[in-house]
């Protein structure tokens, strides 16, 4: 097996050369750094990045937090952190909470204790008790955002009496523009003649569900659209078949879900009742993944850029890794993909 001293030898450099011109190569002059790297190729070498990480005091891994990885929008970013985080030098441990956040404060000091750092996507935890699991660590926050009070808040509590760490207590984050999101869906459905407007909703915990209801009512108000608010159903596909039958006896044109595959389960649920889209109902969902484009009709969404997310997401934790500041809050736009799923109103129904 090719070793380090190899390396050296062919180089003709120190081992400590190498190493540094393998880990810091900024502080390596270019062409000694190309000599080892040239040497280090040629001979096949591979560093042992456990071994060195445990020298250093780190482990060349990041954890990531997602609620739920059967859903594709997480899946979808999962994807992304993990191609990112490699072509850093990092591998990735991945901890589901199965959308229970009473789990995820622990899910949190497990992946802690394992890794350089955090990315936190979207859990279902109050900001509170999140604030809370994350002091002292090194984390981003994905499809998430703390308000600057509760973090502090919960830096202050973790800093003792010292109450020190309110200074470092801003996450950065990256997330999605949903109130932009909502109102592009509600501007569509009103110039297609559409005035009252169902909204399936998804878990009162979820911080992007909270934010696209917001961002629908302001909307509405704007748009002069009466929101008819159908109740708060599961993620799932189950829960947008469930979803379907409050549409119906509602009497709204069109209805809004909290995500596409709730959207997808009331696409379903309106076949099997013989009710036509977007001929009687407009269907719209959020995320746009890849099942949105694979129905009949194919569905309305707002288009969220989840590989861009990941790989955000991913820039930030590295940042502070290596004693950056990153920003605080880093906001990405959508964009409205319009199909088949949305139609005018029905005769009658326009004013």
């Amino acid at each position: 097996m090719v070793t380090v001293h190899d390396v050296a030898r062919a180089a003709g450099v120190s081992i400590s050369t190498v190493s540094r011109a393998l880990t810091a190569p900024e502080r390596v002059a270019a062409a000694t750094r190309d000599r080892v790297t040239r040497a280090a190729a040629e001979l096949g070498y591979r560093p042992n990045v456990a071994a060195s990480g445990l020298r250093m005091g780190r482990t060349h891994a990041v954890g990531l937090l997602v609620p739920d990885l059967e859903n594709p929008y997480f899946a979808s970013v999962t994807k992304s952190v993990q191609a990112r985080a490699r072509a850093e030098g990092y591998e990735v441990f991945v901890a589901d909470s199965d959308e229970d956040p009473d789990v995820e404060p622990e899910l949190i000091g497990a992946l802690a204790a394992r890794t350089d750092g955090l990315i936190v996507a979207s859990p279902r935890s109050g900001e509170a008790e999140l604030s809370a699991a994350l002091v002292g660590l090194t984390a981003v926050l994905a499809s998430r955002e703390l308000p600057e009070a509760a973090a502090s808040a919960g830096a202050a509590e973790g800093a003792g009496s010292e109450g020190d760490g309110a200074a470092e207590a801003r996450i950065p984050s990256v997330a999605v523009d949903d109130a932009d999101g909502a109102a592009q869906v509600l501007g569509h459905l009103h110039a297609l003649g559409h005035r009252s407007v169902g909204v399936a909703a998804g878990p009162p915990s979820s911080w992007s569900g909270r934010r696209r209801l917001a961002g629908l009512v302001d909307a509405a108000a704007r748009w002069d659209l009466d929101l008819v608010r159908l109740g708060t159903f599961q993620p799932y596909f189950a829960g947008g078949t469930r979803a379907a039958d409050h549409a119906v006896a509602s009497g709204v044109t069109a209805v809004v879900a909290f995500n596409d595959l709730m959207a997808l389960g009331i696409l379903s649920r309106l076949r099997e009742r013989g009710v036509d889209v977007p001929g009687r109902m407009s269907v719209v969902g959020f995320d746009d993944v890849q099942l949105a484009t694979l129905v009949s009709p194919a569905l309305t969404t707002v288009r969220a850029p989840l590989a861009r997310l990941g790989r955000r997401a991913v820039d930030l934790l590295l940042a502070r890794l290596r004693g950056g500041d990153p920003p605080a809050g880093v906001q990405l736009p959508v964009e409205l993909m319009i199909r088949g799923s949305s139609g005018p109103a029905p005769a009658g129904t326009v004013n």
